[in-house]
C-alpha cells in the first residue's frame, strides 16, 4: 500500500525536486548568504531522510580524532529543549534528541551541543568551548554555514544516484548536490567488497576529480549488553522469549545480523526516533529480553529494565582508513 501511495505522488515529487533545485541553485548563486565561521567545521550528512549511518560514522570519527577537543552539532531531531543547549552530566535524552545523547553517554569528555541554526551554534562553541574542530552532525542541507569540509553517506543497496525524490523516494535533496561533497563514503557495503565491486561502484557515482570515494561495513558487537556493561551471550537467549525493537530508518542489517546467531525472537518495527509510549513498554514487559539498537536504547534505558543493545561501528579498509584520518586531520593544520 505505501509504495502505491509513492507512486501515486510523484508529480509532488517533481515539485520537490524543483523546490531544492532552486535553493540550491540561489545559494550557490550568491541570492542566499553561506556563513564562513573561524573554526575549522567537518560536515556529516545524506541526501536521503535517514538510515546511511550518520551517528556511528560521528563516532568514529572522534575515536580517530582521540586526543583532539572536537566538539559535536546536531540539530536534536524531536527534543523538547529550544535553542542552543551545551550537554552536561544533567543532560537527558529529552533535551538532547536521541542521537546526540547517544553521543554524549558515550563520550562523555567531547563537548555536544544542539542547536537547529548551525551558524550560532558554531559560534557558541566557539565561545563555550576549547574544541579545535567541530563535527556538524546531519548539515548537508543546512546552507546557512560554509562547512571547512563535507563528509556524503550513501549506502551501498541504495545510492542517492539510483533514488528518487520525497515522497515518492527517499532524496530530500538534489542529487547535483553531491558535489559540494569532498569524500563521499558508501555505508553498509558487503565486508568483502572486491576492488571490481568498488571500480563499478565508484564509477556508479561519477565523482567529480577532487571527490575520493571510500567504502566501509558494518561491524557488530559480540554481545548484546546493557549501559552497566553486562554482556549476554546469544545462547542464554535461545531459550527466552525474545522481542527486537527497532525504531530506526533501515532495520534490515540489524534483523539479518540478529538472525545470523539462531535464536528465535519477535520483531516490533516503530517509525525512526519513536518516542514509546508507556502502553507499547507495557507490551514489552511480556518479554524475556528485548534487544535494540543503541539508538533506541537511549529512548528506553531507565524505562524498562529487560532492555539490552548490540552497538554497531563502520569498518573500513586499512587503505581507505588511513586516507580518511589524513584528511580530517589536515584540518586541524
Amino acid at each position: 500500500m505505501l509504495q502505491v501511495l509513492r507512486i501515486l505522488a510523484f508529480p509532488i515529487s517533481l515539485l520537490y525536486a524543483m523546490v531544492v533545485f532552486v535553493r540550491n541553485l540561489f545559494y550557490d548563486s550568491g541570492w542566499f548568504k553561506s556563513h564562513t565561521v573561524n573554526i575549522p567545521t567537518l560536515c556529516v550528512g545524506n541526501l536521503s531522510v535517514g538510515g546511511t549511518g550518520k551517528t556511528p560514522m560521528i563516532e568514529y570519527l572522534i575515536e580517530l580524532l582521540d586526543g583532539v577537543p572536537v566538539a559535536v552539532l546536531s540539530r536534536g531531531y524531536k527534543r523538547k529543549s529550544q535553542g542552543f543547549l551545551l550537554a552536561d552530566e544533567k543532560s537527558t535524552v529529552s533535551d538532547l534528541g536521541d542521537e546526540p545523547y547517544q553521543i554524549h553517554s558515550k563520550f562523555p569528555k567531547i563537548t555536544v551541543a544542539v542547536e537547529a541554526d548551525r551558524v550560532e551554534g558554531v559560534k557558541r562553541l566557539k565561545a563555550q568551548s576549547k574544541a579545535k574542530l567541530v563535527l556538524l552532525d546531519d548539515a548537508f542541507q543546512h546552507r546557512r554555514i560554509q562547512p571547512t569540509s563535507s563528509i556524503l553517506l550513501t549506502t551501498f543497496a541504495k545510492p542517492y544516484v539510483s533514488d528518487w525524490y520525497l515522497p515518492t523516494g527517499d532524496l530530500r535533496d538534489h542529487k547535483v548536490a553531491a558535489k559540494r561533497a569532498d569524500v563521499i563514503v558508501v555505508t553498509k557495503c558487503p565486508e568483502n567488497i572486491s576492488s571490481e565491486e568498488r571500480k563499478a561502484f565508484e564509477k556508479k557515482l561519477s565523482p567529480l576529480s577532487h571527490q575520493k570515494v571510500l567504502f566501509c561495513w558494518f561491524s557488530y558487537a559480540e554481545k548484546p549488553q546493557n549501559r552497566e556493561g553486562v554482556q549476554f551471550g546469544w545462547d542464554q537467549l535461545s531459550s527466552k522469549k525474545v522481542g527486537v525493537v527497532t525504531g530506526i530508518a533501515n532495520p534490515a542489517l540489524f534483523l539479518k545480523h540478529l538472525k545470523s546467531k539462531g535464536f528465535p525472537f519477535e520483531h516490533l518495527d516503530f517509525p525512526d526516533h519513536h518516542t514509546f509510549t508507556d502502553s507499547e513498554l507495557t507490551r514489552f514487559q511480556q518479554y524475556d529480553y528485548i534487544i535494540t539498537t543503541e539508538k533506541d536504547y537511549v529512548r528506553l534505558e531507565g524505562r524498562l529494565k529487560n532492555a539490552l543493545y548490540l552497538s554497531v561501528k563502520h569498518t573500513f579498509s586499512k587503505e581507505d582508513e588511513n586516507f580518511l584520518e589524513k584528511t580530517v586531520k589536515s584540518l586541524l593544520d
